[in-house]
């Protein structure tokens, strides 16, 4: 009889993207859109106005960018701590941490001598994983998910500036008007990755700086044109 597969998905594993995506999207959309209602109300100029939604978009993205980084790096701190000392632990006291893990699984619905034998075999495969699961409560797909941005961000303009680009790219999937700006002195994000991401966003418009750093200093209202433009008029991939 032949046997059947049921393959399951389950989107828990993007939870915590899921959660960063929309809170960013929402905060960005209420807190520019008050903003700029604000200036309009009273009676700025369609310059003023524009200048003000881009301060607010540029801020506002630097501000959740920062605090996601510092939430998410406490977060990582916290439990790579617990997971330190819960290997001290096991070192120095295994049979106590077996009792530990036995006693979990007895509150859990096991048979006392089920739950050793289980604690005993999962001890002996992976001892600080079964500890890390079941008495702390960290997955491994846990300590994936808080992995910071900025640390994967960091792997792709690595693999970008070595010419291993992503096959297939995600960029390909973007369909609003983007504009990708880079100096080739930014210490903090390579003139390679720049072009490579401008270059696989469908639409996208790069704008590339022989000098100028992270802020592009010299060249504040060439940049500032390009970012009108890009709100007034955008083409549309």
């Amino acid at each position: 009889m032949a046997r059947t597969t049921h393959p399951e998905r389950h989107r828990t594993d993007r939870i915590g993207w899921l959660r960063a995506a929309v809170l960013g999207a929402n905060d960005g959309i209420v807190s520019t859109a008050s903003l700029v209602l604000g200036v309009a109300a009273a009676g700025a100029s369609q310059h003023n106005i524009i200048v003000t939604g881009v301060a607010g978009l540029v801020a506002g993205a630097m501000s959740m960018a920062a605090g996601e980084y510092v939430s998410v790096h406490s977060q990582s701190d916290t439990e790579q701590a617990d997971l330190s000392r819960e290997r001290a632990e096991l070192q120095s006291d295994g049979a106590a941490e077996r009792r530990e893990l036995t006693a979990i699984y007895v509150a859990r619905g096991l048979q006392p001598a089920l739950a050793q034998q289980v604690a005993e075999q999962l001890m002996a495969h992976d001892a600080l994983g079964a500890h890390a699961r079941d008495e702390l409560g960290i997955s491994a797909a846990m300590l994936e998910n808080i992995l910071p941005v900025s640390a994967r961000a960091q792997g792709l303009r690595s693999d970008t500036a070595a010419g291993k680009h992503l096959t297939p790219s995600p960029l390909a999937s973007i369909r609003l008007p983007t504009l990708v700006i880079s100096a080739r002195d930014d210490r903090y994000g390579t003139y390679a990755s720049a072009q490579y991401t401008a270059a696989n966003i469908p639409g996208a418009k790069f704008i590339g700086f022989d000098a100028g750093g992270h802020t592009w200093v010299g060249h504040d209202d060439e940049v500032m044109s390009e970012i009108v433009k890009l709100l007034v008029s955008p083409t549309r991939p």
